[in-house]
């Protein structure tokens, strides 16, 4: 059951926030008004349409407003066309966005805590920093002593209808997955343009 906060941020700035949002059980009760009191909200400004789409991504990915803004410094310094897809590299690439887009956590809030209370290992040294930026080769395990545990049992039935992006992959066999490409902006619900302008201002 998706809790009255995270219920009104979804409906504030739209279902692909949470995991939890992204059902019709939400959105039945969100066109419903959700929430007693709620009022249709006005079409934004350009700048509030700016902010609402940098608070999509600070909640989507569980990123601090400084961890953000350092994001966006490091892609603009790539000018043109590559200022966009390297922005999103910089997001899919933290070490907790990778175990969960591995189908090895229900969300991103779960991997980052997997991650500090170190089941993981990046090429083969323990790593406990949520941040931590992989790059293609980079090759992530479960540690050995974490396998046994309730948190990785049936990764392979769980995982059997899962097709994790083409820029990853895990074996459920070895436990083991690995980057093996950048990853491609085929994210719809961020408008990563709009907040490299926000903070372009």
């Amino acid at each position: 059951m998706i809790s009255k906060p995270k219920f009104k941020i979804c409906r504030r700035l739209g279902p692909g926030v949470y995991d939890k949002c992204q059902t019709s059980k939400f959105r039945t009760a969100s066109t419903k008004g959700g929430l007693p009191g709620a009022r249709r909200p006005k079409a934004p400004s350009e700048y509030g349409a700016q902010l609402i789409e940098k608070q999509k991504i600070r909640f989507s990915y569980g990123i601090t407003e400084r961890q953000l803004s350092n994001y966006v410094k490091k892609a603009s310094n790539i000018k043109g066309a590559g200022t966009v897809d390297k922005f999103y590299e910089e997001l899919e690439c933290r070490l907790d966005n990778v175990v969960y887009r591995m189908g090895l956590s229900p969300s991103r809030r779960a991997a980052r805590q997997m991650v500090s209370h170190g089941h993981f290992i990046v090429n083969d040294k323990k790593v406990t920093i949520p941040s931590y930026e992989l790059k293609a080769g980079d090759v992530l395990k479960i540690k050995e002593g974490s396998k046994p545990k309730k948190l990785f049992a049936n990764i392979a039935e769980k995982n059997k209808d899962y097709n994790p992006p083409a820029w990853i992959t895990f074996d459920t066999g070895i436990m083991e997955g690995k980057i093996v490409d950048r990853p491609k902006n085929t994210e719809s619900f961020l408008d990563l343009n709009a907040v490299l302008e926000f903070y372009s201002r």
